[in-house]
Formats: structure tokens, sequence, C-alpha cells
């Protein structure tokens, strides 16, 4: 088996955590929803997932949510099959990592997400193109920078 770090170096990159907005909009740009969030991205030395991603969001309101993402490599990409989702990601250059995924639950709704990386690793813009039976019907608009 190789090793992400070599294998998938963009996504190196993004090692630690992120805080950041997404702004949920319509297929017209309306905003349908908007919240913060802190993201943990580790490359555990040791145990069974070579990934692990921690989301963490927080509403206005006071709602919020958790949810943990191990995940493993091979074939020179990250594979994701939790209780949630099953998906992939991969590299596109040396920027960008490309992100599918399908909801377990609703196989029919998944999205593909675009994850740009800056050349100084302290800032990252992606995207989310939500799909439901082939046809897209959402956008998620997500700005971060790296917690220092």
């Amino acid at each position: 088996m190789s090793n992400i770090r070599e294998g998938m170096p963009v996504l190196v990159r993004h090692e630690g955590d992120w805080l950041g907005t997404y702004t949920v909009v319509d297929t017209a740009g309306n905003i349908l929803d908007k919240y913060e969030s802190h993201l943990t991205c580790q490359f555990p030395e040791s145990g069974p997932h070579p990934y692990y991603q921690i989301n963490r969001y927080k509403w206005s309101d006071g709602k919020k949510e958790e949810y943990e993402f191990p995940g493993s490599y091979k074939d020179n990409k990250l594979w994701f099959d939790t209780d949630r989702i099953y998906g992939k990601a991969w590299e596109a250059d040396d920027s960008i990592v490309i992100l599918q995924f399908s909801y377990k639950t609703n196989p029919e709704m998944g999205l593909y997400e675009m994850i740009y990386i800056s050349p100084d690793n302290n800032n990252r813009a992606r995207t989310w193109h939500w799909f439901k039976n082939n046809q897209i019907y959402q956008r998620t608009l997500i700005q971060e920078e790296r917690l220092r």
C-alpha cells in the first residue's frame, strides 16, 4: 500500500484546522442557508485510517452539528465509506482536489466538490454542486482560512 502523503501531496497541504463560512444557494443564486464551520483534517501516523476529518458547523440560532469522516487510501484516491456517505477524492492539479460522494440513505442525491488551496496553504475556496436524480438543485459556496 503506497503512502497517502506521497500519493496525494495537494491533499496533505490541507492538514490542520480551517475556519470558514458556508453559503447555500439555489440555482437562481438565492441564499437558502448560511453557517460557520470549523474543519480538522488529519493524517494519523497509526490506526486504521490514513486520513481523518472532523466537520463542525454552527448556525446563528445556536444549532450545531458535527460529523467525522475517516478515509482510506488506494489507487491514488481518498475513499470515504461511512454510515452517511460513500465517495472518493482525487487531485486534479497542484492546487485542486475534487470530491464526489452520495448519501447512503438517499443514493439519488449527491455532490461534486472542487477544493482550491492557495499557494501559501492558508486559504481555501470550495464549491459543492448538489444533484438529485442527476439534476443540479443547489450549490454551497465555502470560504475558509487556516486556523493559526
